[in-house]
This record gives structure tokens, C-alpha cells and sequence, in this order.
């Protein structure tokens, strides 16, 4: 396996997490580039590791778990983002409900993404490409070899996802200064979707 197929693969596995990045830049269209560079660190990070986790467990676990193990991590993966995604929804809904009563004024694209709910983000978009990880080190073994080896294919999956995510970023705060307080109710719908989305192809 060479440079461009690990790249595309890369990208492949880029598109949830880009999707979430995007959703945050939405919910907060002033971020600083400190906070866009920790976000896409974050993104990359793990889908860097996860691939490599799954490279050097592969001879631990069998064929005939690897299919239930993928039905558990997209179960894992909704639940995280079903939990972010409706909490978004739920404070942006009543932020809106005391705005309309005079208590306070609605500044739900105004929050800051905590390190907790980026963590699960980050875990939530990676998890999956721990069965990546399984097919490379198939690939190392069995068939044509890895040009970059585990680690240098990994690390080109994380840093497409870290460049990608970036550029996420910065969509959403041009699509989130359009949609004021609307942002982090659409950013919650958008997370609760590709969770089902993930759950959904879990089946198929």
C-alpha cells in the first residue's frame, strides 16, 4: 500500500471529524487559531492513534470478533455523539425560551468548546478506525506491504485529518457569522446525524 492509497484512506476517514470540526466553528465564529489548531490536534491525534492501536492489536483479536467489535464502536460512537449533539440542542432551546421570557440574552454561539466534549468528539470520529488499523496490518502481512510502514501511515492519516479539520474549521465560522444564534442548534442536529450515520453503516 502506497503514499496515495494511505492519503485517500486518510481523507476517507477525515470526513465525520471535518463534519464536527465545521460544526464548531459554527458554534463559535470568533474562535481564535489557538483554539482551531487544538481542535484539529485533537481530531488528528486520534485518528492517528486509533489506526496504530488497531495495527499492533490485530493478532489479538479474531476474525470472527472483528464484526462485532465494529457494531459496538459505532454503538459507542452515537451514544457520544447523540449525548453532545442533544445537549446542544437542549441549551440552545432554552437559552431561546429565556430570551423570549427577558431573563437573558440568547448567546448560544457565543460557548466555548470544553476540552471534555472535544475529547469525546475527537474519541467519538476516531473509534472506528481502530478496524483500519486491523486492514493495514493484514495488508503488511499478507499483501502488497506498507511503502510508510505502521507509524508513517498512521501519522499521514492524522495529519490529512489535522489539515483538513482546519480548513473544517474555519467553513463553519464563515457559515456560523450568517447564521447567528441559529449556529449551535444546527451544529447539534449535524452532530446527532452523523452519529445515526455511523450507527446506520454499522448494519450494512
Amino acid at each position: 500500500m502506497g503514499f496515495s492509497e494511505v492519503l485517500l484512506i486518510g481523507v476517507a476517514l477525515s470526513m465525520d471529524a471535518c463534519a464536527i470540526a465545521m460544526t464548531n466553528g459554527m458554534s463559535e465564529p470568533k474562535m481564535p487559531l489557538r483554539r482551531t489548531l487544538l481542535i484539529a490536534l485533537f481530531f488528528g491525534f486520534f485518528q492517528f492513534l486509533m489506526p496504530l492501536i488497531g495495527y499492533f492489536v490485530t493478532d489479538l483479536i479474531a476474525n470472527a470478533f472483528l464484526d462485532v467489535f465494529e457494531k459496538i464502536s459505532a454503538w459507542i460512537s452515537f451514544a457520544l455523539l447523540a449525548f453532545l449533539g442533544g445537549k446542544m440542542i437542549a441549551d440552545c432551546v432554552k437559552c431561546h425560551i429565556a430570551k423570549k421570557k427577558g431573563e437573558e440574552e440568547c448567546e448560544c454561539n457565543a460557548k466555548s468548546l470544553t476540552l471534555t466534549a472535544l475529547l469525546l468528539q475527537a474519541v467519538a470520529t476516531s473509534i472506528d478506525a481502530l478496524a483500519i488499523g486491523v486492514s493495514l496490518n493484514m495488508e503488511a502481512k499478507f499483501g502488497g506491504g506498507l511503502l510508510l510502514g505502521a507509524f508513517g501511515s498512521t501519522a499521514l492519516i492524522g495529519c490529512t485529518t489535522f489539515a483538513l479539520s482546519v480548513a473544517a474549521v474555519y467553513i463553519g465560522k464563515a457559515v456560523g457569522n450568517k447564521l447567528a444564534d441559529k449556529a449551535e442548534l444546527l451544529g447539534g442536529i449535524v452532530l446527532l446525524a452523523i452519529g445515526l450515520k455511523i450507527l446506520i453503516e454499522s448494519f450494512l
